[in-house]
């Protein structure tokens, strides 16, 4: 069986990953292993980021619409409850964005989900 040599494939491969090092502090840009190790720390940071900026955006959007809804004589809670029993789909990123650019269009929502 013949031999099988790896340099050319693994010079590649630790190129790769010294070229996603980049800009990281010391060895973790320039060593193999130290890179490697920020590397994947760093991926694993990321995913949770991913799905932690979900959960800060909707908190966000929450407070954004109690401050409105109070500015309306309502609280968030009324606010929400009002729009469901009303039948107004409009979820809370697109209301958040209504309250902040629009208040006036905000108010007639507001007066909608009071009437209910």
């Amino acid at each position: 069986m013949a031999r099988v040599k790896r340099g050319v494939a693994a010079h590649r491969r630790h190129k790769r990953l010294l070229d996603a090092a980049e800009g990281r502090k010391g060895t973790r840009s320039r060593l193999v292993k130290p890179a490697r190790e920020a590397l994947l720390h760093a991926m694993a940071y990321a995913y949770v980021g991913r799905k932690q900026r979900k959960r800060q955006l909707r908190n966000l959007w929450i407070v954004r619409l109690n401050a409105a809804a109070r500015e309306n004589g309502l609280t968030y809670g009324k606010l929400i409850s009002g729009l469901k029993v009303a039948g107004v789909a409009l979820d809370r990123k697109v209301l958040a964005d209504i309250a902040v650019r629009d208040a006036a269009t905000f108010a007639r929502i507001a007066e909608v989900a009071r009437t209910q």
